[in-house]
């Protein structure tokens, strides 16, 4: 794995971390109706967004060894581009159902390429 590589999935465990962290206990409708809860996590996976979209430039073959990633990407662009049709309950479940095992998939990668 080369270092430039390893320094993406490092940036997309921070913020895919940081998106849960911020969501925290927050429901769905906590999560709507703050306006600066919502721009916080919003930016986190935008930046988990183009953190993967790094990664899989730099090697393809992530497509299927972590096809999550593909999926950030393309939550990410939702954001940028759509950003005026957003759902902001799909943003909350997604955060929750889907940022743990895509963590836990970049974790279990690095671990497997460093031999930790």
């Amino acid at each position: 794995m080369t270092e430039r590589l390893h320094k993406h999935l490092l940036d997309a465990i921070e913020a895919a971390q940081a998106a849960l962290e911020f969501i925290g206990d927050a429901d769905a409708a906590q999560y709507a109706s703050n306006r600066l809860l919502r721009s916080a996590v919003e930016r986190q996976i935008m930046v988990l967004g183009e953190a993967s979209r790094r990664a899989l430039d730099e090697d393809p073959s992530l497509r299927t060894r972590l096809p999550d990633l593909a999926f950030a990407v393309g939550l990410r662009n939702r954001l940028v581009h759509g950003y005026d049709m957003v759902d902001d309950e799909i943003v909350h479940d997604t955060v929750r159902a889907d940022l743990p095992g895509l963590i836990a998939a970049m974790r279990a990668l690095l671990a497997g390429e460093t031999g930790s």
